[in-house]
């Protein structure tokens, strides 16, 4: 295997969140929104993830989106189509549609709510890399699906040419290190205000919420970086943790990201239950978070 197995996926990922307009899909503003990525240099979009608001998408919805993200891409930015489910025949459907509708990898969430054990997660993964026929990305979020993949599954996983990266979101380090010293994936950072950290580390980039905003601040960020100005990738980084922290710490994500778009005039900032608006206080925060990093 090679060096660089995953490198596709180094860079600036983001989760890009899905639009609603009256309860449906805004087909028009998902469009918008990829054509604004493609002109701030945003280098791949993850539809249909967490920040999209799959868990509340039909099937039919999710399709639709990863469609539309695909469709006007159309080579100029890479798609990395959300395809996880906590059934591997569910997620194995998903991901041969994401391979027909242009898709250049998937997103794959470790199964969630059902805890598998450390080889229920490995067959789970080879299931999907075997039926793909796309790139796997990994996706590590024991916060939301209950339990860890350990870093001796991941390493063993990444003997299969199809899985690629994972996106590492359990706030572990030493879980980071150890797969990045034992394995050739891509390693991307799944929390903003790790990306740096992790990038010491050895890791390569990171699937973001912020860059729903500032993606050009995050490509400063991992391009000073990658240039050895460390002392400049850390002022970026000190600049967007500060904003990260006060945003995304206010409510559940997606919901502030889409507060903040809409501020900003690029969603409707509309959500779907469960998830429920930020409060009048909240929303007074933000507000004061955008307009002291200059956004508005």
């Amino acid at each position: 295997m090679s060096e660089t197995k995953g490198e596709m996926f180094a860079g600036l990922t983001v989760a890009v969140v899905t639009p609603f307009k009256e309860g449906e899909v805004d087909e028009a503003a998902l469009r918008n929104l990829v054509d604004w990525h493609i002109e701030q240099g945003t280098h791949c979009l993850a539809p249909v993830g967490t920040t999209g608001e799959s868990p509340t998408l039909s099937h039919t919805e999710h399709e639709r989106v990863v469609e539309i993200v695909c469709e006007q891409a159309a080579g100029k930015i890479k798609v990395m189509a959300g395809a996880g489910s906590n059934s591997t025949a569910e997620a194995v459907r998903l991901s041969k549609h994401a391979k027909s509708a242009g898709a250049d990898g998937v997103l794959i969430v470790a199964p969630y709510y059902n805890k598998p054990t450390q080889e229920g997660f490995y067959q789970h993964y080879i299931a999907i890399a075997d039926a793909a026929d796309l790139p796997v990305v990994v996706y590590n979020i024991p916060g939301r699906s209950a339990k860890n993949i350990e870093p001796e599954t991941i390493v063993r996983m990444a003997e299969h040419p199809q899985i690629v990266a994972v996106k590492e979101a359990t706030g572990s380090m030493d879980q980071a290190s150890s797969i990045i010293a034992d394995c050739d994936l891509t390693v991307l950072s799944g929390d903003d205000s790790l990306t740096l950290p992790l990038m010491s580390l050895g890791g390569r980039g990171v699937v973001s919420v912020v860059g729903n905003i500032v993606p050009k601040d995050v490509i400063a960020m991992l391009d000073a970086f990658n240039a050895g100005d460390l002392a400049k990738a850390r002022e970026w980084h000190h600049k967007l943790f500060r904003m990260c922290r006060e945003l995304l710490g206010l409510s559940t994500n997606p919901i502030p990201i889409k507060a903040a778009m809409q501020m900003l005039g690029r969603d409707t900032g509309e959500l779907r239950l469960p998830m429920t608006p930020l409060t009048a206080d909240q929303e007074a925060q933000l507000r004061k978070t955008l307009t002291a990093y200059g956004l508005l």
